[in-house]
């Protein structure tokens, strides 16, 4: 099953972080997202956790 994009259409990068305010990701996670394997991607979405818990 392919891995979904984690965007929520909230799209605006937090300059203290870097981190898209909607989907945490950072610009180059974002850019990268359509051309990468499932793998890349479940990567990222496990990271994304570990943001949005510092984010508090």
């Amino acid at each position: 099953m392919a891995v979904s994009s984690p965007c929520n259409k909230v799209c605006e990068i937090e300059p203290a972080s870097g981190y898209c305010r909607g989907c945490r990701r950072t610009i180059e996670e974002i850019v990268a997202w359509p051309t990468t394997d499932d793998a890349w991607k479940r990567a990222v979405i496990e990271r994304l956790k570990d943001r949005t818990v510092r984010r508090g």
